[in-house]
Parts: C-alpha cells; structure tokens; sequence
C-alpha cells in the first residue's frame, strides 16, 4: 500500500504530509469573490461586483449592481439610453443608469460590521465618481481593481481626482493565475483508506464536472468585456 501511495503522490507532484502549494494568495482570492458575487448581477449588459476586506483580511462586505429593493428586475428597465442614442427624450426614463446601484454602494451598505473605515475593496471596475463619494465617505483607505478602461470618460477622472484628494489608495489588481475553477467534485478527491487502498482519484474522472468560476475568470481577468457602468 505504502508503495501505491507513495507512486500515486509522486505523479501528481503532491505530498500528502506538506502543504499545498497553489493555494489562493489574499488578493487572488478576495478579487475572485468580487468576480463571482458579479454573477448574482442580473444585468444582462454589466455584471460588477465588490469585496470589502478588513484589516484582518476578513471579508466584511459584498455587493453586486442591481436595482433597489422594492424595485423588481422584471419591470425596472435594464437598457441604457446611452447605447440606444436614436432613441428620444421619452426614453429617458428607461435608462437603467437612473436606477441601478453599484457594486460599491451595495457592498457597503451590506457591511456586517459597524463600518468599513481603514478598510479596502476589491472591485472589477475602477469606481465611478458616485461610488467614489461613497466609498471615501465610508473610510475606505484602499481600492483594488482590475480595469481602468474608462479612464479617459470625465466622471472617472473626476473619481481618480476625489480619492487621491482623499489620500484613498488606489492600485490595479494583477492575477497570479490565469484561471480559477470551482470543481464541486474536488471534495471526493480522496477517499479514507478503509475504502480504498489508494487515496488518490483520478483528477481525469473530475474534470468533466468541474464549474468555471464567474464563468471561467480566464475570460474575465483576460479581456473585462464588462459595458460600461
């Protein structure tokens, strides 16, 4: 038995007594529960979410884009008037700009703790001047992010302005892995030894089940094809 384990460890490169070593550093993975909280988005254009992070690196607050409670996303427009530019001043009102709260807001609203001052967040987008009101008025020290695409658009040199006025840091996220996969059978990777002599499973019978994380965070960290706010 002893040679079968030791055979099965040597070819997945892995020691059963040593600690794993592609395990999440802090930023990856707070960065990833800013990601795949975004799929709770129902917006079917910009799905954005946010992770507030303590000084402890605990998670103290999340939050996605969505409309307000009482608000239904069944009748609450999720168009934005913006794209549509031939349509008239009728069709003001169906802009979801006028509705929708950012990931941000909602993140810190959401907050489990008496407040999120000397905090950071971890967030897709480079805020917007709204969520940057918001987030130096709530005393967050530190923003995280992974896309400065809209940089040139005035409201985001307007945030840029306020948070370094407001010495809040500000740094852009860089991934240390390409790719992040929640695999819900990873838990039956190993099996006690009073059912089977070889602890080891197969990773190839896992492989077909396994789910991407925020619909594969290759794409997302990739290329952000996320519209704009």
């Amino acid at each position: 038995m002893a040679e079968v384990l030791e055979g099965a460890c040597s070819s997945n490169n892995t020691s059963i007594s040593a600690k794993r070593k592609d395990y999440l550093e802090w930023d990856d993975y707070f960065m990833s529960v800013a990601f795949l909280s975004a799929q709770r988005s129902k917006d079917p254009r910009t799905q954005v979410g946010a992770c507030i992070v303590n000084q402890d690196e605990r998670i103290v607050g999340i939050g996605y884009n969505g409309m307000p409670r009482g608000c239904s996303d069944d009748t609450f427009p999720w168009t934005s008037v913006n794209a549509n530019p031939n349509e008239g001043h009728d069709e003001e009102l169906n802009d979801k700009h006028l509705y929708v709260c950012h990931a941000e807001l909602n993140a810190i609203i959401n907050k489990n703790s008496v407040d999120v001052r000397d905090c950071k967040i971890y967030v897709a987008l480079f805020p917007c001047n709204e969520c940057a009101k918001v987030i130096i008025q709530s005393g967050i020290r530190e923003v995280i992010y992974y896309s400065d695409k809209y940089r040139d658009k005035t409201k985001f040199k307007a945030s840029r302005k306020m948070l370094d006025a407001a010495k809040v840091k500000c740094r852009q996220f860089i991934p240390k892995q390409k790719q992040i996969v929640i695999d819900f059978d990873s838990i039956n990777q190993y099996k006690s030894s009073e059912n089977n002599n070889n602890n080891l499973i197969d990773d190839k019978n896992n492989v077909s089940s396994s789910l991407a994380l925020s619909n594969s965070l290759h794409e997302k960290f990739s290329a952000v094809e996320i519209a704009g706010k």
